[in-house]
């Protein structure tokens, strides 16, 4: 799949296309179900399926400190568009001189002569330009013509409810894991490289692998039994997802413990499956309260999978 970084990258073979236009936030069920019905009228048409998204998303613009938690960095979302089988992705930055483009503008001069779209599959309530002017009803009317067509998107509904980004952050909040893989297809997972941490864990016999969260919100937090999958292969272990008060941490971390591991994961890419919350996260009155609710996490995670649970010796450590 071709990542075009900006409409200032638009080349005279990128014209021709159908297209869909939205943040894609965590590449959910509904998402899935919009790309699939872009790729195929791309393949009747015989034309590329691209999809527009926008960096940072609007309301991390508009918001600020009050824009909802995201679900997937960029890396995330190309990686999924990409095995859904997108031919290109547009990454628009999004700032306040393009929100403040004139909608008629867009449409001419982005989605006509750049693109050349064929085929526009776009949210009935998106809304666009300066004023937020431009929405379905100028686009179908743009369409018209232009010559090409604009259809909206269908809501993806799973037991009578809308699929939705704002519904898996709910589900995360609450810790519905089993509704948040429902809705995405798979479990919920983060992703990053290996850092070097404190390395208190492994003073107490749990050695932790250290992702720091590029966010600025994070939609979970807590323990977690996970899924970790590390160069083709899939481990099990327990996860910590916070800013650890116990040690006076301060920003978002990711610290997993990957149970019966050995080896060096520094600067390895990690992706880390949120299967089963087992608490929230809180503060202990001593480091000792908070290495034996580890101990218990861990053996409530290999109970989760059906591991065996791990002897633990006199002085409480595993053997």
């Amino acid at each position: 799949m071709q990542l075009i970084r900006g409409i200032h990258n638009l080349r005279p073979l990128h014209h021709g296309c159908v297209l869909t236009i939205g943040n894609f936030d965590g590449v959910h069920l509904g998402h899935r179900a919009v790309l699939r019905q872009l790729q195929q009228k791309a393949q009747d048409l015989g034309l590329p399926a691209c999809v527009m998204l926008f960096e940072p998303q609007p309301l991390e613009l508009f918001g600020d400190q009050q824009a909802p938690a995201r679900l997937s960095r960029l890396r995330d979302k190309y990686q999924a568009l990409q095995r859904m089988g997108m031919d290109r992705l547009l990454c628009v930055r999004f700032s306040a001189a393009f929100a403040a483009m004139e909608p008629e503008q867009f449409i001419r001069r982005v989605l006509v002569e750049q693109l050349g779209v064929r085929y526009l599959v776009i949210g009935d309530d998106f809304c666009f330009g300066r004023g937020r002017r431009g929405d379905f009803a100028m686009l179908q009317a743009a369409g018209r013509e232009f010559g090409f067509e604009v259809v909206t998107t269908a809501s993806f509904c799973l037991a009578g409810e809308r699929v939705s980004s704002t519904r898996l952050r709910e589900a995360l909040r609450l810790g519905q894991m089993d509704a948040v893989s429902e809705m995405l297809g798979q479990p919920y997972a983060l992703t990053g490289r290996v850092a070097h941490g404190a390395k208190l864990g492994r003073t107490i016999g749990f050695p932790t692998a250290n992702l720091h969260l590029k966010r600025r919100v994070v939609p979970v937090s807590g323990v977690y039994a996970t899924e970790v999958l590390c160069s083709g292969h899939l481990y099990y272990g327990v996860a910590n997802i916070g800013t650890r008060p116990t040690v006076n941490g301060q920003r978002p971390q990711l610290e997993v413990h990957i149970f019966d591991f050995s080896g060096d994961l520094y600067g390895k890419q990690l992706c880390v499956r949120l299967c089963h919350k087992l608490r929230d996260e809180r503060k202990f009155e001593s480091f000792a309260a908070l290495q034996a609710q580890i101990r218990e996490d861990a053996q409530a995670a290999r109970h989760f999978f059906g591991l065996a649970a791990t002897p633990i010796d006199a002085n409480g450590t595993q053997d």
